[in-house]
């Protein structure tokens, strides 16, 4: 049988396969953005299974097995890993079509060599070969960070983290750069007072702070923010359902938050301002710190809440939101650049709707003197696949400077999605290569190649000012 994954895989042209593998494939990972465990990567854990490091929290895989209508227990139950494996390899030849189909595939072929298709007849033997091989040196959380090429990669942590795994990562000396990244939402979630006291009573412990009203909020969180920046912090990220850009004075916010403290209610309108308050407290912090921003906009959470009741937050029960927030967006952005407090941003959307809303709100706030300061993120989380990756980046080359793109992250919580990385830059690479075969671009390869080493690295290094 033909191999699936080949040399040349979603390159379609001579072209595309020479820019391919003469600029973009031997580059370093940049990932920017990712959930990985700074702790796994601290222990240097040895993963005892491919079930545990490949399909434990995979929501994207038990989306999957899920609409097969496999029993839950495969996906989050106790069976063994081997069994929860044969239900996977069983999903897989119904995913045809679906990315999971080619990142499945790529992922084994290139963390194990494997080149079979997954299918149930193939699911023991490729188990075995890759379990076993996991139990190797060769195969730990480090050295396969180290065989993807990865020389900086960003978590996403809480401000009330002490960063302690940073901390040992840095004192090993360890040559993959692994930065905090900086993700305040909890405050911004105030459906669960319990629950949002408890944490601000956490944050308040870490920044050795008595947090009793609004000013003290903001003191701790800047205690917190200089602790991340001496860390090696250069970046903030915020996960938000729509934008936000409500009216208030100090005043009201600090009764809001009075209110929140006493465990009182919040109406709507307060709850807009609350939030527009701190993303705009957040916002003027990343600012003076020379951070870059990220705003992850258009995720509707929780959806099922028979199943958020059993299993919690962040296990395949999401999907894309539909608000409008062109608007809220332009005034929030507007109103951080009119106090001289809008620092580097990326701006990334989940409804492809909203795609060229994106690409043309870029342009109102550029900054001169700064190489594209508002950057459009890539393709993310239901639209990181093929078509989502390609119509990012017509739009992006339609409406903005397609060079000046930061790239590509995998947003994972998986150490054997590295290869998202290879997939975009396939994809990139196969784009440039028909355009030049249709006369689209000038058949000039140094400077297209040029223009795919600054996308997929040169750029994200010198944006986020990594040294």
């Amino acid at each position: 049988m033909k191999t699936f994954i080949t040399e040349d895989f979603l390159l379609e042209t001579k072209e595309a396969q020479f820019l391919y593998h003469e600029y973009a494939e031997k580059l370093p990972i940049i990932d920017f953005h990712n959930h990985l465990p700074p702790a796994e990567i601290a222990n240097n854990y040895q993963y005892k299974s491919l079930t545990e490091i490949w399909l434990k929290g995979d929501h994207y895989k038990w989306r999957a097995m899920r609409t097969l209508g496999i029993e839950e227990k495969y996906c989050t139950g106790n069976p063994t890993d081997f069994e929860k494996f044969e239900k996977w390899a069983e999903t897989v030849p119904y995913t045809l079509r679906n990315p999971l189909y080619h990142w499945t595939h790529l992922e084994l072929k290139r963390v194990f060599g494997v080149d079979d298709i997954l299918n149930p007849e193939s699911a023991e033997a490729i188990y075995n070969k890759c379990s076993g091989l996991l139990q190797t040196s060769d195969y730990s959380c480090r050295r396969l960070l180290e065989r993807w090429n990865v020389e900086t990669l960003c978590t996403t942590d809480d401000p009330s983290d002490n960063l302690e795994h940073h901390q040992k990562i840095v004192n090993d000396g360890w040559k993959v750069k692994v930065l905090p990244g900086w993700r305040p939402d909890r405050i911004l979630n105030i459906s669960n007072l319990e629950s949002l006291n408890a944490y601000i009573d956490r944050l308040g412990a870490s920044a050795n702070t008595d947090i009793a009203n609004l000013a003290s909020l903001k003191d701790a969180y800047k205690n917190r923010h200089d602790f991340f920046n001496q860390m090696g912090c250069r970046l903030s990220d915020y996960g938000l359902k729509t934008a936000y850009a409500a009216a208030y004075t100090e005043s009201e916010v600090e009764g809001i938050f009075a209110k929140i403290r006493s465990g009182k209610a919040v109406n709507a309108t307060e709850e807009e301002q609350f939030i527009t308050y701190m993303l705009t407290f957040f916002a003027e912090l990343d600012y003076e710190s020379d951070w870059v921003q990220q705003y992850h906009i258009g995720a509707i959470r929780n959806n099922n809440t028979t199943m958020f009741n059993a299993l919690g937050p962040d296990t395949g029960f999401d999907s894309i939101g539909d608000a409008a927030y062109a608007e809220p967006l332009a005034r929030y952005l507007d109103n951080l650049l009119s106090k001289g407090k809008l620092t580097r941003t990326i701006l990334y959307n989940l409804n492809p709707k909203d795609n060229e809303v994106l690409a043309t709100m870029l342009g109102n706030f550029q900054g001169e003197g700064v190489k594209g300061r508002m950057q459009w993120g890539s393709a993310w989380w239901f639209l990181d696949q093929k078509d989502g990756m390609t119509k990012q980046l017509d739009a992006l080359s339609a409406l903005g400077l397609l060079r000046l793109f930061v790239g590509m992250v995998t947003d994972s919580r998986s150490f054997m999605s590295y290869s998202r990385h290879e997939y975009f830059r396939r994809i990139l690479c196969n784009m440039l290569g028909n355009d030049i075969n249709k006369g689209l671009v000038t058949n000039d390869i140094p400077l297209l190649g040029a223009m795919i080493q600054d996308i997929c690295y040169n750029n994200p290094k010198s944006y986020f000012k990594f040294q």
